[in-house]
């Protein structure tokens, strides 16, 4: 009984002197804020990440293909529209939605990030694009590597979906 009673005592004494004071209790919950505050600081700091290659814009950029020079009309073109939707909607949907991230990069907005011609150009000749031109390949290593096919479309047909992608906002 001496001996469960000693044994009892030196259990309860070792928890009591493990547990510390309430003082540095204190001290481990001020730490944490402290260090919490430090790490914050550090993101705040650190250099920001680059824009990857489907953020990234660039008009100056025509690409490589058949078309070097394309001037767009002020009014989007219904008809012509229309007929690129169609072409968009059979050729083109098995790798992007018009409104979001999919295989490829969604068209919306595209005219704010790249040129009229680099756009026909890469509906037109993609695989010449992803071997010469730098963000054509960027946008293929994002894209995981996952080429776009050359649908052997006629410039029309393109033409017909760069009106298309005017539509999409």
């Amino acid at each position: 009984m001496k001996s469960a009673f000693k044994l009892l005592t030196l259990i309860v004494a070792l928890a009591i002197f493990s547990c510390g004071s309430k003082e540095e209790k204190k001290k481990s919950g001020f730490s944490y804020e402290q260090k919490t505050a430090t790490q914050q600081t550090n993101k705040s700091s650190e250099a920001p990440k680059a824009l990857s290659a489907s953020q990234r814009v660039d008009l100056t950029d025509k690409g490589i293909g058949p078309i070097t020079s394309i001037i767009l009309a002020s009014e989007i073109d219904q008809n012509i529209a229309s007929h690129g939707k169609d072409i968009f909607n059979k050729m083109c949907t098995a790798c992007h939605r018009p409104d979001k991230k999919f295989i490829g990069p969604s068209p919306v907005g595209i005219l704010e990030k790249r040129s009229p011609e680099w756009i026909m150009n890469m509906i037109l000749n993609p695989e010449e694009m992803v071997q010469r031109n730098q963000l054509a390949k960027d946008l293929l290593i994002e894209f995981n590597g996952s080429p776009m096919p050359n649908q052997s479309l006629s410039e029309e047909n393109a033409r017909a979906i760069l009106e298309y992608f005017r539509t999409l906002k």
